[in-house]
């Protein structure tokens, strides 16, 4: 039998992140991914997430951010590949709404640099958008975005550099801690291994690997488009920023044209198809494709042409959309992380530093406290 210091359930942003933090400190690691690595069954695929510091979510999360950024950075460099772009950010809805109030009092908080813009400041500024008048936006300029499928890729060559062994198509069947109580064994579809530490980094799966968690992290069908604009320089990378926009259509989020053509639109929560993650479907329909376009008729005409490219991806979300990051009140050596929510790529790199600290039972530099599993 095989064993290592940590094992590594799911090799997406969070779980690439993870072995490579572990592996350059000098442990044995496995990573495990039922799916290819990197592929586009789960929640890291897409082309590009957003990156931003002006985070409405909660304040809480901007140091980890801060440091997010940084170690984006320095993925980038080990592996010779521009990962984050910065474009600024946008944080649009009526004057007075949470997603305009939160980013502000995260701006305020950690002292960012920001502008409170007017609907027609945004329209004159940035030409692609046709706000109303009431909308307001927070404007950043640090915000951006980071190259997902690519970023796990580099993370995955980086981990593998350091002597993690990273394997795909292997599916987790289950777990147990050791009856020493000193480890885990874990049992896939290939064989059976044992190590100090597991870190269930699975996403739209982990309720099925931690029955506790089936009710509280709920997968949650999305699907991202991708349309063919009417005036492009309007929606190039560095006329364009990356934005979320909260209306009565719903809250959606966009992208400057880059990697793909078309102009890149989401809407959260989108028609809000939950259930288990093997039996949500993959395969984008015409329902999808209106859902999106209504956000593009209203707020960004001039893109709302042909569509190029419909893809879906899992969100999984907690009841109040803050991450999960914790051991199991059961079993310590098993750590539980996120699921994000849908908000969560974009501190992958951090993450990975965080759960590789947990592993190694050090402790990490932030308060984890508002992601534990005792607030359900």
């Amino acid at each position: 039998m095989s064993t290592f210091d940590v094992i590594v359930a799911g090799v997406g942003a969070m779980g690439a992140q993870t072995c490579w933090h572990l592996a350059r400190r000098g442990l044995r690691v496995l990573g495990l991914d039922r799916y290819d690595i990197p592929n586009s069954m789960g929640s890291s695929h897409g082309v590009h997430r957003i990156i931003r510091l002006a985070y409405f979510e909660h304040p809480l999360y901007v140091p980890i951010l801060r440091r997010a950024y940084e170690l984006w950075r320095e993925t980038e460099q080990l592996a010779g590949e521009q990962l984050l772009f910065i474009t600024g950010s946008l944080d649009i809805g009526l004057e007075g709404s949470p997603v305009v109030e939160g980013s502000l009092a995260s701006c305020r908080q950690h002292n960012l640099s920001h502008d409170l813009l007017t609907a027609s400041d945004i329209n004159a500024r940035y030409p692609g958008y046709r706000l109303p008048d009431g909308f307001v936006g927070v404007h950043q300029p640090d915000g951006g975005f980071v190259a997902s499928e690519r970023a796990i890729v580099a993370a995955a060559g980086l981990a593998m550099d350091a002597g993690a062994t990273l394997r795909g198509r292997e599916a987790i069947l289950g777990f147990e801690p050791l009856p020493s109580g000193g480890g885990v064994r874990v049992k896939t579809d290939r064989g059976t291994y044992e190590a100090g530490r597991l870190v269930l980094a699975t996403g739209a799966w982990i309720g099925e690997h931690v029955a506790g968690l089936k009710s509280i992290s709920v997968p949650e069908r999305q699907t991202l488009g991708w349309f063919r604009p009417k005036q492009p320089e309007r929606f190039r990378l560095g006329t364009f920023p990356v934005s979320n926009l909260k209306s009565d259509l719903g809250h959606f989020y966009q992208f400057p044209v880059w990697g793909v053509p078309g102009f890149k639109i989401g809407l959260y929560h989108h028609l809000g198809e939950k259930g288990l993650a093997d039996q949500l479907s993959r395969e984008p329909n015409a329902a999808d494709e209106a859902a999106l376009r209504r956000g593009l008729a209203a707020f960004f005409p001039d893109a709302d042409g042909d569509v190029l490219a419909l893809r879906t991806c899992l969100f999984t979300n907690t009841p109040d959309e803050h991450f999960i990051l914790d051991r199991l009140p059961s079993a310590p050596a098993i750590i539980v992380a996120s699921p994000c929510s849908g908000h969560g790529f974009k501190f992958s790199s951090a993450i990975g530093e965080i759960l590789a600290d947990m592993a190694m039972d050090r402790t990490p530099a932030f308060d984890l406290s508002a992601f534990s599993l005792s607030r359900f």
